[in-house]
């Protein structure tokens, strides 16, 4: 932990947003959306509601295919309907689609023809150059080509009208299932095509890809790593050519040797840009795919020329640069080399002119790199990968702190601690390191396009844990620098950087770079030898572990009564007198007389009524600057403090619970907001600590979502109504942890009762 008295650590965090170009974010996105996510919560909480939805489970796609085959009937996806819901979310197509399978558009239809290749590729009305771009570097790689397109489909045998494909989704393959009903216009596809007029499998797999996130127009405008990642489950490299390194040829050459997906782009600078043509005939904002490389002789000269082969998903070449087949540059390359050219699997047959890699590096701004492993491009050698996965999230208000600009905020975002105990077998200039690849990558946002979600600008920091183990305070790095982090913030799915660093305990903080943005996210760390990744937390507990005792008879009067843990003091308290040495204080005769002008001959009161007493209490108290408790908040405090099954309080017990209050609120001010009755969410986790209370960072998140307003704040009753549940919980647990190992077991009567009187 830092010292309050040493110098304060400031650190730059540099911040880069891609325009909302077809290869970036979707050149039709240009309105003005409220942010997304805002009524999203844990899937653990969501899942107590799996009850309301279709819980059957999910047929595969042979059960399914076999059912429909035996049945002579073609199948009809009820997921991802032949209707405009599956073509666009913002508006209706101008053009009248009609849904067709490929028997009514052609005759001897075929799902491959002599196996799938970037002809089979050709773009239609959808700005997916993108996703194209990454399809057409597939079918260099014939292993991840079938892995993704499982080839034990036809239009032949056992034909049913359903389809399947597999892609990579945040940690695991899921297969998709769809039927052959395509968008036609005119009996033409309007989407994705062949060059073959009756072959489909390039538009089926658009239309499997669509159906993943939610619709066509949710394809429209991406970034090709994002289907590289979905078709590989790889790891994504990202370069801007202006500043790639010396050797980018030779990384390029064994990427593609390693069988890695790469693709380029032209950034714009407008939206007025967008789709427009350079001087040598390039698109703009377009993506093209990176099929080959070359390193051939020049007739006469000692000199190597460097090659390098694209292709432009909109199926014709537009480069109107030197090496074209009849042109002088192709002449100067030895016989040997282009017939090399021609055939070289690497390299690919036909198709598009080959351009300099000079030419490349001059006219082109930025290269995607999918890795099938994080293997170091610079080295002959490859290495064997362990990987760790984090799933995590950002909360408004208590765990989406924002990057290192907000020194606020920053200490609550979700933290990952990271072990690197095993040194490289090659260290760096004498210095022994271990080396790793993080990759921070947000969930969701293209499937939440129809609520106007768009990729959030994310990036990490890397601290060295210097003995900590439990979640880093704001001290902490105010007056600690990082060790590492990402190069800058970008509003990409996932960023990737790869890192050395000696060996020892690491933290890693994923962030989004503004503050109470909300998203989900998964953190891979890829390392060459054994390390070790989960997220910092503190344990869960609490320092309240002893029931309060209530003092009903003079046996019991010696017995302690007040509650250590209530302050999260660790010292003990000296036991009270004897009920009859006691003396009533004159805040105490001043409750006794409030409270029996309202509890009556009884002397016990219900939830209207302490709601009336609290507020003539408060009253008086001109430091609570409340004006009193909801019936609910009353309702609980009853739960809590009810010790003989009555649903009310008797003097005793209502002087317990104000007992707790002042102490809560003692707290609370400490907290509040310029004197206002409201603390912020953010530093309701110091609170709930200060108060005993030992939480894990989802828990926080709840409270934030449960008891924080609008504007993040949370007032005095909703802040006391939490702290009121929270001992009432834990104490409930401590009751029934018999054996004090951690774990109850509740049969449902008993789990009703505990949840339902709190």
């Amino acid at each position: 932990m830092g010292d309050e008295g040493g110098e304060l650590v400031v650190e730059e965090t540099k911040v880069k947003v891609l325009l909302e170009t077809e290869a970036s974010l979707g050149p039709d996105d240009k309105k003005d959306y409220p942010p997304a996510g805002s009524n999203s919560i844990y899937s653990a909480i969501l899942s107590r509601n799996e009850a309301v939805k279709d819980a059957r489970r999910l047929k595969t796609f042979l059960e399914l295919r076999d059912k429909y085959v035996r049945k002579k009937v073609v199948f009809e996806d009820p997921l991802f309907p032949a209707n405009d819901s599956s073509l666009f979310y913002s508006h209706k197509p101008s053009m009248k689609i009609e849904w067709k399978r490929p028997s009514e558009i052609c005759e001897q239809p075929e799902f491959i023809i002599d196996g799938a290749n970037r002809t089979d590729i050709c773009q239609g009305e959808l700005g997916d150059c993108w996703l194209l771009a990454a399809i057409a570097c597939l079918t260099v790689n014939e292993k991840l080509l079938y892995r993704v397109i499982p080839p034990d489909q036809s239009f032949t045998q056992n034909y049913a009208g359903i389809f399947h494909f597999q892609f990579w989704r945040y940690g695991e393959w899921i297969d998709v299932i769809v039927d052959d009903r395509i968008p036609t216009v005119n009996n033409q596809l309007v989407f994705t095509k062949s060059f073959r007029k009756n072959e489909f499998w390039s538009a089926l797999l658009e239309k499997a890809y669509a159906k993943l996130h939610g619709s066509y127009e949710a394809l429209k405008g991406g970034n090709t790593l994002e289907a590289m990642e979905d078709f590989t489950g790889g790891v994504t490299e990202f370069f801007e050519l202006c500043e790639a390194p010396k050797e980018l040829y030779n990384i390029m050459k064994k990427a593609l040797e390693r069988g890695s997906l790469m693709g380029c782009s032209i950034d714009v600078s407008s939206a007025s840009e967008m789709e427009s043509r350079t001087d040598q005939g390039l698109v703009r904002g377009h993506a093209y795919s990176i099929i080959g490389l070359a390193e051939c002789d020049e007739v006469g000269k000692k000199t190597k020329i460097r090659l390098i082969r694209l292709r432009n998903p909109w199926g014709w070449v537009l480069w109107k640069g030197p090496w074209s087949p009849n042109s002088s540059e192709w002449s100067s390359l030895s016989i040997a080399d282009r017939d090399n050219l021609k055939l070289g699997p690497r390299w690919g047959t036909g198709g598009p002119e080959p351009m300099s890699f000079d030419d490349f590096k001059r006219n082109f701004t930025k290269l995607e790199m999918c890795n099938l492993t994080p293997d170091t491009l610079q080295g002959e050698e490859r290495h064997t990968w362990t990987v760790s996965v984090n799933e995590g999230r950002w909360v408004r208000g208590n765990s989406a702190g924002g990057c290192r600009n907000f020194p606020d905020t920053f200490w609550t975002n979700p933290q990952y601690r990271l072990q690197l105990y095993e040194e490289d077998d090659d260290p760096e200039d004498g210095r022994v390191v271990c080396t790793f690849v993080v990759a921070l990558m947000q969930k969701g946002r293209r499937m939440q396009r129809h609520q106007g979600a768009k990729f959030l600008t994310i990036g990490f920091s890397i601290y060295e844990m210097c003995g900590q183990h439990q979640h880093l305070q704001k001290d902490f790095f105010l007056y600690t620098a990082s060790k590492a982090k990402c190069k800058t913030y970008i509003n990409l799915r996932e960023v990737t950087e790869r890192f050395r660093l000696p060996p020892g305990e690491y933290v890693i903080i994923p962030t989004t770079f503004e503050p109470n943005q909300e998203g989900e996210f998964i953190l891979r760390v890829f390392s060459e030898k054994q390390s070790m990744s989960g997220e910092a937390e503190d344990t869960i507990g609490s320092d309240q572990t002893q029931p309060i005792v209530f003092v009903s008879d003079r046996a019991r009067a010696n017995k302690e009564i007040e509650h250590d843990g209530i302050l999260g003091e660790s010292k003990k308290k000296p036991k009270r007198k004897l009920l009859e040495e006691q003396e009533e204080t004159e805040e105490e005769k001043q409750f006794r007389v409030i409270y029996q002008k309202i509890a009556g001959e009884d002397m016990q009161i219900c939830a209207n009524e302490l709601k009336t007493v609290m507020k003539n209490v408060l009253s008086k108290h001109s430091e609570i600057q409340s004006e009193g408790f909801s019936l609910e908040t009353c309702r609980s405090m009853i739960a809590l403090m009810d010790t003989d099954g009555t649903g009310k309080l008797n003097l005793q017990e209502f002087k317990h619970l104000w007992r707790k209050i002042k102490a809560w609120q003692l707290i609370f001010k400490r907290y509040q907001k310029n004197k206002s009755c409201s603390i912020s969410s953010f530093e309701m986790r110091n609170a709930v600590n200060e108060a005993g209370f030992h939480l894990n960072n989802q828990l926080y998140d709840i409270i934030a979502m449960r008891y924080a307003d609008e504007h993040l704040n949370i007032d005095f009753d909703s802040y006391i109504c939490c702290f009121v549940r929270l001992e009432g919980m834990f104490r409930a647990f401590s009751a029934f942890d018999k054996d004090g190992d951690g774990v109850i077991k509740l049969n449902v009567l008993e789990w009703l009762q505990l949840t339902m009187y709190s």
